[in-house]
């Protein structure tokens, strides 16, 4: 799990992830090309990339081939393994809400 904060502490990373979730099956190309007009991030295609290997180590991404290009799914299954281990309370499971009488 320390992977996964370490690849969301990131402004960079978080930016793509946002970006993956407004288009989903990104190349290199079209990420790098979105931060720099979106965001206004000026980084190289190799640092881009690097950031994409992080994401990828932490479970957030899935990669697939077509010929020479190379497409960036975003996986959320990792974020699910820390709603699960420290769930937002809800009326009926929060300890801290008194009760009402009746």
């Amino acid at each position: 799990m320390g992977d996964l904060f370490r690849a969301l502490a990131d402004p960079t990373r978080r930016a793509i992830l946002d970006e993956l979730v407004d288009r989903d099956g990104q190349t290199l190309f079209e990420l790098c090309t979105r931060l720099v007009t979106k965001h206004g991030f000026g980084s190289s295609r190799q640092a881009v990339s690097q950031h994409l290997a992080v994401l990828e180590e932490a479970g957030l991404l899935r990669t697939r081939r077509e010929g020479r290009y190379k497409f960036h799914h975003l996986d959320t299954t990792p974020l699910r393994t820390i709603a699960d281990r420290w769930p937002i309370p809800t009326p009926d499971r929060d300890p801290d809400r008194e009760e009402e009488a009746p």
